[in-house]
This record gives C-alpha cells, sequence and structure tokens, in this order.
C-alpha cells in the first residue's frame, strides 16, 4: 500500500514528470505496487485483494495531500473518502 501512495507523492513532485530523478522513483514504485499486489493476490480474490489496496491508496494519497502539501479536502472529498473506507471494511469482512 505504501508503494501506491510514495508513487503518487513521486508523480506530484516530478513535475508533470519533467524531473528525472522523481519521474524515476514514481516508475519504480509503480512496479513495486503491482508485484505486491500480485503477491497478495496469492492469498485473496484478485477483486478483494484490488479494490482494499486501491480503497486504502486514495485514503493515503488524501492523507499525504493533507500533510505534505497542505491540500484540505472539501465536505464532499471527506464523505467520499468515508464511503471508500466503508467499503474497504464491508469488502474485507463480508465479502468472504
Amino acid at each position: 500500500m505504501t508503494c501506491g501512495i510514495a508513487s503518487n507523492n513521486f508523480a506530484k513532485i516530478s513535475d508533470g514528470y519533467t524531473k528525472f530523478v522523481p519521474s524515476l522513483l514514481s516508475a519504480l514504485s509503480i512496479v513495486a505496487c503491482v508485484f505486491f499486489l500480485s503477491r497478495a493476490m496469492k492469498i485473496l480474490p484478485m477483486g478483494i485483494a484490488y479494490a482494499s489496496y486501491a480503497g486504502i491508496v486514495i485514503i493515503g494519497t488524501l492523507l499525504l495531500g493533507v500533510l505534505k502539501f497542505n491540500q484540505m479536502p472539501n465536505i464532499f472529498s471527506i464523505f467520499g473518502c468515508f464511503f471508500i473506507l466503508l467499503g474497504i471494511v464491508m469488502v474485507n469482512t463480508l465479502g468472504k
């Protein structure tokens, strides 16, 4: 999960993929994401693994934006992330 958040961080600081090092780190962390996600899919069903990964990365990236880039979400973003979090819990507890 942290690889996904890191890749989004590097994408942001790469300035539209015009800075070499952050661009390279973004690409490498995306590859790491796919690798670790494929490892998780050995144990978890594909849909549950990907839904959990995507939701956690979305919420983590939102928190990163708040903490590092001072990007404050509006009320609709907060509610949306709440529902994403609720969906992750539902998929992992009730979806089996």
